[in-house]
This record gives C-alpha cells, sequence and structure tokens, in this order.
C-alpha cells in the first residue's frame, strides 16, 4: 500500500530544515513529492492553522486534503518519498509514537543549532 503523494511544508528560514528537505527529495523514488517554506504567502490558510501557529513544526498536506504535523508529517513524507506506508505504520506502534514525538520536538526546538546548508528562503526569495 502507498501513502498518497503531497506536499512537505518546512521552515525555510531553517538550514536544518532545508538540508532534510534536500534529502528527502533526494530518497523520492515516486515523483509524487512537493516541497514549499512554511513561508510562503498564504500557506496558514491553505493549511488550515493560524499564522501564530504555522511555524510550529514541520507540516504535510496529502493528496486527500489531509494536514499532518511534526514527527507524524516527516513519516508521511518519508513514506510518500518512498512509495510505502511503511514508516508511517511504524510511528503508528504504540510507544513509537510518543518517543518519535519526543526526539521531534527536541530537535525542532533546537533546529538553528544543527548543521545545515543556505536556508531556502535565502536562496529562494520569492518563495518566502
Amino acid at each position: 500500500m502507498r501513502q498518497p503523494g503531497g506536499v512537505l511544508f518546512f521552515d525555510g528560514a531553517c538550514g536544518m530544515c532545508t538540508r532534510s528537505r534536500d534529502l528527502l527529495l533526494k530518497l523520492d523514488r515516486t515523483g509524487e513529492l512537493q516541497t514549499a517554506p512554511l513561508q510562503q504567502p498564504g500557506t496558514a490558510e491553505r493549511l488550515g492553522f493560524a499564522p501564530e501557529h504555522l511555524m510550529d513544526s514541520v507540516r504535510w498536506l496529502d493528496s486527500t486534503g489531509r494536514v499532518y504535523s511534526g514527527a507524524e508529517a516527516a513519516n508521511a513524507a518519508l513514506s510518500a518519498a518512498l512509495g510505502t506506508v511503511l514508516p508511517l505504520a511504524v510511528y503508528r506502534i504504540p510507544g513509537v509514537k510518543a518517543v518519535q514525538d519526543a526526539i521531534y520536538r527536541w530537535v525542532a526546538d533546537h533546529r538553528h543549532r544543527f548543521p545545515g546548508t543556505t536556508p531556502y528562503c535565502e536562496s529562494h526569495p520569492v518563495a518566502c
């Protein structure tokens, strides 16, 4: 079974987030993975989040219109890229979700301390 394609919304001002996005695109076997910075105008409305909460975590909007956040979003995007629901299925195993959510939150809160690359919004300012 395949995870539907969609759009990964990431922090385009973050070098680590941009590097993670670039790696995910390299892993994309399906060609159904799209990405966009959370800073792109209209994103809060598109995803149904209040603007002040938009940057809380990475977001995944699948082709059915469902929105995922945080570790679940990362797993859904990886599942779509690999063409299998396996990463998302593992995430949903009791206990795994709590651990991944805690790790995701810690990494997200400290993302600017991790090595990265040129942030997407610096190299693509028109998109942000």
